[in-house]
């Protein structure tokens, strides 16, 4: 194990994502990255989704840590905590993507569900296909409202999140144009 790269055996050392600070990892990774992608997807994020990902761990660290801590991370290649409840993305096709939480026992394995799985008998079809930004929004969103951080991060990433000017604002009365109920 090489001791600029502690994380042989579970994140691609080499993958242009970890350049982003982004894990590529399994779906059970051994540390607690921030948040991660999933190396199985079917499909690897675009160059704005790559943004999207590393401003989603950003927002994390900016939130959560004070500027001691921030430079704490800052000295390793990935953002690590051991608080952390691992942010899993997975992406099934072009805007098509899911999350799940590293310390999930129950329920779907998938938010949304695996495309095979929507509109079956579980009735996940109103979980249709979503894209980066809606799962992120998502796991922003307790009930029905969009937590108000998130909402202000997006805004005030207009290079990352161009959308968020047209549907955050309105996201949480579920008068967006991208808005997922």
């Amino acid at each position: 194990m090489a001791a600029d790269w502690p994380f042989d055996e579970d994140a691609d050392r080499d993958d242009p994502l970890a350049k982003l600070r982004i894990p590529v990892t399994g779906v059970h990774p051994r540390w607690r990255y921030i948040a991660c992608f999933d190396r199985e997807s079917e499909a690897w994020p675009t160059d704005a989704e790559a943004k999207m990902l590393a401003s989603f761990i950003r927002e994390y660290i900016e939130h959560w840590f004070n500027e001691r801590y921030q430079q704490h991370l800052a000295e390793r290649p990935l953002d690590v905590d051991g608080g952390c409840n691992t942010v899993i993305f997975h992406k099934w096709a072009d805007d098509d993507w899911s999350y799940r939480l590293n310390s999930w026992e129950y329920g779907p394995f998938w938010v949304p569900v695996a495309p095979r799985l929507r509109g079956g008998q579980h009735n996940y079809k109103r979980l249709a296909k979503h894209s980066l930004v809606e799962v992120m929004d998502r796991k922003h969103t307790i009930g029905d409202e969009s937590l108000p951080r998130w909402l202000k991060w997006k805004a005030a990433h207009p290079d990352v999140f161009p959308a968020a000017h047209e549907d955050a604002p309105t996201r949480a009365t579920g008068d967006s144009k991208g808005a997922t109920q």
